[in-house]
C-alpha cells in the first residue's frame, strides 16, 4: 500500500473519530502528494523514496514552526504544530537512536579515510544516502562535526 492509500485510510479514520488535528494533519499530506505528483507531470507515482523526503519535509516545517513560535513565548501556536508532527510521523520508517547514527557515522569515517573537517561534505553525503528517512539531517550533522573535530 502506497503512502496516499495510507494516507486515505487515516483520513477516514479521523473523520469518523472527529479528530481535527490528525484531519488536518492528514489533508497537508495527501495536498504534498498531489503537488508532487503533478509537478513530475501527468500523475506520476512516486517512488518510495520521493514519499520519505515529502513526509521528512512536511514535518522539518511543523517542527520549525513549533521552534520559532516557542521561542517568541507563544506556546498556543507551538502545539497545534507539535501535534501535526506527532500524526505525520507516523508515515516515516523506525528513527535510529543517536547511537545507532554514530555507529554509521564511525564506519563511514573510517572507510573514507576522512581527518578533519575538510572531509565533512564526503561524510555527510554517504551517511545521509545510507540513512535516508531514517535519521534527522541536523542529528547527523551535529555528530559528524563532532567525530571529524576530535
Amino acid at each position: 500500500m502506497g503512502l496516499q492509500e495510507k494516507v486515505m485510510t487515516e483520513m477516514k479514520a479521523a473523520m469518523k473519530a472527529k479528530d481535527t488535528v490528525a484531519l488536518e494533519s492528514l489533508r497537508a499530506v495527501k495536498s504534498a502528494i498531489l503537488l508532487a505528483k503533478t509537478d513530475k507531470g501527468g500523475g506520476a507515482e512516486l517512488s518510495e523514496e520521493d514519499e520519505i523526503k515529502l513526509v521528512q519535509k512536511l514535518v522539518k516545517q511543523r517542527k520549525d514552526s513549533a521552534a520559532i513560535y516557542q521561542e517568541q513565548g507563544r506556546e498556543d501556536l507551538a502545539e497545534p504544530e507539535l501535534a501535526q508532527v506527532a500524526v505525520i510521523e507516523k508515515f516515516l520508517p523506525e528513527q535510529l537512536t543517536e547511537e545507532e547514527i554514530e555507529k554509521v557515522v564511525v564506519m563511514t569515517i573510517d572507510s573514507v579515510g576522512a581527518s578533519g573537517m575538510q572531509d565533512m561534505g564526503k561524510v555527510m553525503g554517504i551517511v545521509s544516502k545510507e540513512l535516508a528517512g531514517q535519521a534527522d539531517g541536523k542529528t547527523i550533522s551535529a555528530i559528524v562535526k563532532a567525530k571529524l573535530s576530535s
